[in-house]
């Protein structure tokens, strides 16, 4: 069975249309292994050593949208009286929020952001919500704000809005084939393609990857990154004997808040409670990654196993299999004049925006090709 060592899944907004990792999918003959995650299953967050609790269903980066009693467990009885609140605010009240933990602070208060926005923020961004701006949280998120006048209405207008079912999709056998079925497909329309070869030069004339020198491209501007250029992680994927495991007694993963400071990890996804199709290929085993800030320590395997064991609640019978993988992920691009770079330093993280921004910039160029006015005529060219 071969597993998802990076993303292993999509965020499914937009629906099936151009610029979507579905739409993509649909185009390189994939639209048929497009699986949902199991329903019924939510997320859990470890807020501390001895407490855990479910993460609202119908919400966004944790943001609730609806406030009643079942959020007791993550708020309290304190916590979600302000979180209430938000209804009975004025309606500009937080607008001038430059972050996400802004905005949610002001509208629904501290223990919302602590609780249940800052450990998926933590997951998804590697950031806080106190440095994630806000347009890159959620680029329509200010604009239903600002139209609803409530922040759990907003988010409900968003959610209202995407297709039916989970906000996220997986590809059955991996998300990974996207990238073989992207590089056969470019390859059979002549594209010239170097997988894997990193860039070791830019210069005036063109740039050197994989020992090639490749010419005739012009870098008229270089972009700056962010003050935190390079964003290390790490995924530790388990395949072990757990029959405690089962039932999936945490749902989907874990998120873990910072006063858990028995673990080490920073989230944890159960793949086999996750996603039917490797509960199908494992059979009575157990998979599981757990992913971690910085390079792997040298105990990477035996070190995921305990937490796995701590966040799940049962103990591992047997290690069967591991994989280590660590990436580093670049900073955000501050400067206006990157505007050809692609991927997530320009596009922001997941492979919904990474394909929305590329997809946006390979017509712009082909429009430009057609009209017979280049990129570089516009002084807009980057490597």
């Amino acid at each position: 069975v071969v597993l998802d060592a990076g993303a292993e899944s999509f965020a499914t907004r937009g629906g099936d249309g151009p610029g979507t990792v579905r739409g993509l999918l649909g185009e390189l003959g994939l639209a048929g292994d497009i699986v949902a995650p199991a329903a019924g299953s939510p997320a859990w967050v470890q807020e501390d050593d001895d407490h855990a609790f479910p993460l609202p269903a119908a919400g966004l980066l944790g943001i609730p949208t609806i406030l009643d009693e079942s959020l007791l467990p993550a708020l309290g009885d304190a916590g979600l009286a302000r979180a209430r609140q938000d209804a009975d605010l004025p309606s500009d009240h937080g607008a001038e929020s430059e972050t996400l933990g802004a905005l949610v602070r002001a509208r629904m208060g501290d223990r919302v952001v602590d609780a249940l926005v800052a450990p998926v923020v933590r997951g998804v961004h590697s950031t806080t919500p106190d440095a994630l701006p806000l347009d890159s949280a959620s680029p329509r998120l200010r604009a239903e704000f600002l139209r609803t006048g409530s922040l759990a209405a907003a988010v409900a207008a968003i959610r209202s809005t995407s297709p039916a079912g989970s906000q996220v999709a997986g590809v059955r056998g991996g998300v990974f084939r996207l990238v073989d079925a992207l590089t056969a497909d470019a390859a059979a329309n002549g594209a010239d393609l170097t997988a894997g070869a990193r860039v070791t030069a830019v210069t005036d004339d063109g740039i050197e990857v994989g020992g090639r020198r490749l010419r005739g491209i012009p870098i008229l501007a270089r972009p700056r990154r962010a003050p935190d250029p390079h964003r290390r992680i790490t995924v530790v994927t388990l395949v072990v004997a757990a029959p405690g495991w089962r039932d999936a007694p945490r749902g989907t993963g874990v998120l873990v808040g910072p006063g858990a400071r028995g673990v080490r990890a920073r989230a944890l996804t159960h793949l086999t409670a996750k996603w039917p199709w490797v509960r199908e290929a494992m059979g009575d085993r157990e998979a599981v990654r757990l992913s971690y800030d910085g390079s792997a320590a040298p105990d990477a395997a035996a070190a995921a196993v305990r937490d796995a064991e701590t966040l799940l609640g049962a103990p591992v019978d047997a290690l069967l299999d591991h994989t280590v993988r660590t990436w580093d992920r670049s900073g955000r691009a501050v400067s206006d004049d990157a505007a050809l770079t692609v991927g997530e330093e320009r596009a922001g993280t997941g492979l919904s925006a990474v394909v929305r921004q590329a997809e946006a910039l390979a017509t712009s160029l082909t429009v430009e090709r057609a009209s017979g006015h280049s990129s570089g005529e516009r002084g807009r060219m980057e490597g």
